[in-house]
């Protein structure tokens, strides 16, 4: 989180998905095919001249114009290639770079709106980003459309089930083996991780693609993710503005994906602190037209083409995260180079492998384009969930717990599949309870009643691991107290300004400002100004007949204050009118802390007092409160 002086405030930012985009006109569908143009094989495994790959290595997965797709397919077909594996569109693996080859976790895609040319954003009534200058309403449509994979049960991204990545995948391997290797699972539940619109500056006119990885950088240490470990699964869209040529693709593509260590990026390879960066170049593809797929599936379908750029690059960076390390064609055919989405772009709708529209249920339905499928041979727009048998790791479900505060308890968890012996570890156990790394078994004296979903995972002595989630419910003894649970109401801000008797300006969506949430788009942001000011935080609230209660927050804490023995700038936290802590500058931490207190008798109210000297900023950032009976 950035330490600086506010001036109130920041534009607001949501968790939702954002949006691919790509720019002007110059379409080359509307163009003669030339001749071709001279061979340059040394400096791409294009070997296609038409590519827009061709000549420019670092655009991995790009996705052609209409017309200069249809160039390169005239081209494959007057120039046919009797090298082949398995057949001319087969894919290999590439062996990984730095140890990875495919997305084989829960994707985390951030989307990042860059640069001010965007306009002013607001809220549309799906909770997403919108822009003034997004006359198409691109933003919402892509944010709905990352949310939307994984549900009602759509099929189309399950074509990157069959791919994989680990220690015990061959280099040049055209099949998954039945075991030993990490695999894409199915993206259940959305992928969608985060939205940022960075307005701290604008997007260059043409940014060159050091440029765009370095924003992806930017765009990691904004969401917090300043480790490999975070960045494994994370994958960052720049969506440059409308009436931008980011790596002037105006006339030639509409996107494509790479990550942060290639060195053939215009530019040169960019550095991160973070690990591997896996992002994305999407232009204003709207602003192309027809050369980009306005109208491709639908009419007037002004997002065709946006959708089906964005789950292009998508598809291909699950299956090739660090290019081309993941899963390409080496077969020297014309499709040499391509990956997955490469080989089906700008197929007809109505015919084999076309185009469609795919339904993400509540979420919409949108555009999208096949993706080539080794195990069925073709483009696939629809594939079943591949399970990969004994390969993969399976937890089996306990079912529904019970307990009692003040009795032990013990549950012995259990697995199948992989190799063992097995690493346990478990999230969201009841209050007292712990799980046994080697042995699974959860054990320990439940200390708080409430309701518990816990999620307890195996990992196997490979690369394999499966999880399982299941719910506890403890009592009270003797069920003493009437009425258990949360009792604030709005805990994580996220309906806004209600609820809670706060100082203006303090609730609120600050991401974008600097101060990113603990979960959620909302929190409570307090002083920051430099100057001398005094914010308050409040909500009443109340102990039911024969309980306790605990009341617990996160916070986080910045300064511009360099003293490292003077307290110039405080928060203070009540519960009634008893004094549970006080915090200051000197307290300053890098991200978010847990804060227990357990609440006097009699608490009518939670307090939050925070107040700033004549210079020099600190800001309190509370997010995730709770008051909780048991």
């Amino acid at each position: 989180m950035t330490s600086f002086t506010r001036s109130r405030r920041g534009v607001a930012i949501l968790g939702a998905a954002g949006l691919a985009t790509l720019a002007f006109t110059g379409i080359a569908s509307a163009t003669s095919a030339n001749a071709a143009p001279a061979a340059n094989p040394a400096s791409n495994n294009a070997t296609n001249p038409y590519s827009p790959a061709y000549g420019h290595p670092y655009r991995h997965g790009v996705t052609p114009t209409v017309g200069q797709q249809a160039k390169m397919n005239a081209y494959a077909k007057s120039h046919p290639s009797a090298i082949t594996a398995t057949g001319p569109e087969t894919l290999s693996y590439g062996g990984g770079i730095d140890g990875i080859g495919v997305q084989s976790g829960h994707s985390k895609t951030y989307l990042v709106f860059y640069g001010t040319q965007w306009g002013t954003s607001s809220t549309d009534a799906n909770g997403n980003l919108k822009f003034t200058n997004d006359s198409a309403g691109a933003a919402g449509v892509a944010q709905q459309m990352f949310k939307g994979i994984g549900t009602n049960n759509e099929l189309w991204s399950a074509d990157l089930t069959q791919w994989c990545d680990g220690a015990g995948v061959a280099t040049g391997a055209t099949v998954c083996p039945a075991s030993g290797a990490s695999y894409i699972p199915y993206q259940t539940g959305g992928v969608l991780a985060g939205v940022w619109y960075d307005n701290s500056v604008a997007s260059p006119a043409t940014a060159s693609g050091h440029q765009l990885g370095q924003e992806a950088v930017n765009a990691a240490a904004h969401f917090g993710n300043t480790t490999a470990a975070s960045n494994r699964y994370a994958y960052y869209v720049i969506l440059s503005p409308h009436g931008t040529n980011p790596d002037s693709y105006q006339g030639q593509y509409c996107a494509w994906h790479d990550y942060n260590g290639d060195t053939t990026l215009t530019g040169g390879a960019v550095s991160s602190p973070y690990g591997d960066i896996a992002f994305s170049n999407q232009p204003y593809n709207i602003d192309s037209g027809a050369g980009c797929g306005v109208g491709f599936v639908n009419s007037p379908g002004t997002t065709d083409g946006f959708t089906m750029t964005l789950g292009h690059e998508w598809h291909e960076m699950m299956s090739d995260q660090n290019p081309a390390g993941g899963w390409t064609n080496h077969t020297g055919s014309s499709y040499n180079g391509q990956e997955n989405s490469d080989e089906c772009a700008w197929l007809s709708p109505g015919t084999a492998g076309g185009a469609a529209n795919v339904s993400f249920g509540s979420f919409g339905t949108y555009a999208e384009q096949a993706s080539w499928s080794n195990d069925t041979n073709n483009c696939a727009i629809s594939h079943a969930i591949v399970n990969h048998g004994t390969g993969g790791v399976t937890v089996n479900n306990p079912g529904s717990q019970t307990g009692t505060v003040g009795t032990a308890k013990s549950l012995q968890m259990t697995a199948s599949g992989g190799t063992t012996p097995y690493t346990w570890s478990a999230t969201g156990l009841p209050t007292g309870l712990s799980i046994n790394s080697s042995s699974g078994l959860i054990s320990g004296t439940p200390s708080a009643a409430g309701t518990f979903s816990s999620t307890v995972t195996a990992h196997d002595s490979g690369t394999n691991s499966g999880s399982t989630t299941f719910t506890w419910t403890i009592s009270n003894t003797g069920g003493g107290c009437t009425s258990p649970g949360q009792k604030l109401l709005n805990p994580g801000f996220e309906s806004g300004n209600v609820n809670w008797s706060a100082s203006s300006g303090v609730i609120g969506q600050y991401g974008s400002s600097g101060e990113p949430t603990h979960s959620g788009t909302w929190d409570a942001w307090m002083d920051g100004y430099g100057t001398t000011h005094t914010d308050t935080l409040s909500q009443s609230v109340s102990i039911p007949s024969g309980c306790t209660a605990t009341f617990s927050f996160y916070l986080h804490i910045d300064t511009s204050e360099t003293t490292t023995t003077t307290a110039y700038d405080k928060l203070t936290v009540k519960a009634g009118s008893t004094t549970l802590a006080t915090y200051s500058n000197l307290n300053h931490n890098s991200g978010y802390s847990l804060k227990s207190f357990t609440a006097p008798a009699g608490t009518t109210s939670v307090s939050f007092t925070a107040t700033e000297d004549s210079s020099l900023q600190t800001s309190f950032v509370i997010d995730d409160t709770a008051f909780t009976a048991s």
